[in-house]
């Protein structure tokens, strides 16, 4: 088991990772700290993975990390986008999780508009070059 001390939009979380069967399932955010709060660490932990991380999928696609509903949609195709730009807002259970640009490029396609609901691994949106 690993535990890892993330920071997120200014707010600071625990969370623990244990490997099981070859994967690395990462456990739900533990209650807030105030980053005013939590003292720096006396050596550089590894990064952990952010929980809503996109995925790509096979031709570039970025897949749903988790089921949920699509709150917000950010960008129109043809947008141009930053890397860890956010292009939309998934509800999963009662959170609202950003899913950013994996890269610079442009929204070569999105696959949901405000309002679907998606399963974990449904293709969201492509970012082209």
């Amino acid at each position: 088991m690993s535990k890892y001390r993330i920071t997120l939009d200014g707010k600071t979380y625990e969370m623990e990772i244990e490997l099981m069967d070859g994967s690395v399932p990462v456990a739900a955010p533990k209650a807030a700290v105030p980053a005013a709060s939590v003292p720096a660490p006396a050596a550089a932990a590894p990064a952990a993975p952010a929980a809503a991380a996109p995925a790509a999928a096979a031709g570039g696609a970025v897949v749903s990390p988790m089921p949920g509903t699509i709150l917000r949609v950010n960008v129109s195709l043809g947008d141009s986008v930053k890397k860890g730009q956010p292009v939309l807002v998934l509800e999963a259970m009662k959170m609202e999780n950003e899913i950013v640009s994996p890269k610079d490029g442009t929204v070569s396609a999105l696959h949901v508009s405000q309002g679907d609901a998606v399963q974990g691994g449904a293709p969201l949106f492509e970012i082209g070059e």
